[in-house]
């Protein structure tokens, strides 16, 4: 539960006084000998703690997953394999994988999304990465509307979706090669652009340095940058920058 969430229910009559005081007086993590849950994150920072997939034994994965559920009813993980989703889904029958992004999630169905970001790429081939970002906001509570494949390759078809993203509140702009699609947004928009370079490409890409290099020496302002091929950070930084702009 949230902060806000047992204030309410002590508000409402739902839970004691004592409950919530147990509540108050939990550590801000759990110790699981191979990892510590950071259970107090959303408190700290309006966020919960979700997991990062790759690299997990199963044994770990489910139990975090087990433990994240028990305190939020929601889980939510990045890039994860198949094999890993059917080993939650065998704990979890409600678990939902999404192929394209790897993204495994349990939401609650009654979340509302406020605000408005866009997520845009540059091609279809940045789509994966483009999910993870749009994904990862709708999840934190963000609605989100997706313009894809509007690469300067073919720029008419940017300006034809143009009211659309300046009406956004914050806008990501996923691409690889070389990376310019952030430059021509950050030039017609007045809301922060998160450029989000992809390891999509040629040779001379190098894995996405092309399209990061481009990015970061942007002559657009507005424009911050984060890792190649991170959706996940940009979903998150873009759900903060809206919350702002709803509270405003």
């Amino acid at each position: 539960m949230e902060t806000r969430e047992v204030l309410e229910k002590v508000k409402n009559g739902e839970i004691s006084i004592r409950d919530a005081e147990h509540y108050f007086r939990q550590k801000p993590f759990e110790e699981m000998g191979y990892a510590k849950l950071d259970t107090h994150r959303e408190v700290r920072s309006g966020f919960p703690e979700v997991i990062y997939c790759s690299g997990k034994a199963d044994e770990h994965l489910l139990h975090i997953a087990e433990k994240l559920y028990e305190k939020n009813q929601e889980v939510f993980g990045t890039r994860a394999s198949r094999h890993q989703y059917e080993i939650l889904r065998e704990r979890f029958p409600q678990m939902q994988y999404d192929e394209i992004s790897r993204i495994v999630k349990i939401e609650r169905p009654d979340k509302k999304r406020i605000g408005h970001v866009a997520v845009c790429t540059a091609g279809t081939a940045d789509i994966p990465v483009a999910e993870e970002a749009s994904q990862t906001a709708e999840y934190f509570g963000t609605r989100v509307e997706r313009v894809y494949d509007v690469g300067v390759s073919g720029i008419h078809r940017l300006l034809a979706e143009l009211d659309v993203i300046q009406d956004a509140n914050c806008i990501v702009a996923v691409a690889g090669m070389e990376g310019a699609l952030a430059s021509v947004l950050g030039g017609l928009v007045d809301k922060p652009v998160i450029a989000v370079p992809t390891s999509v490409g040629y040779g001379a890409n190098f894995h996405g340095l092309s399209a990061l290099l481009t990015m970061i020496n942007s002559c657009a302002n507005g424009i911050a940058t984060v890792n190649i091929d991170n959706g996940y950070g940009a979903g998150y930084l873009a759900t903060q920058i809206n919350r702002l702009a709803v509270h405003e």
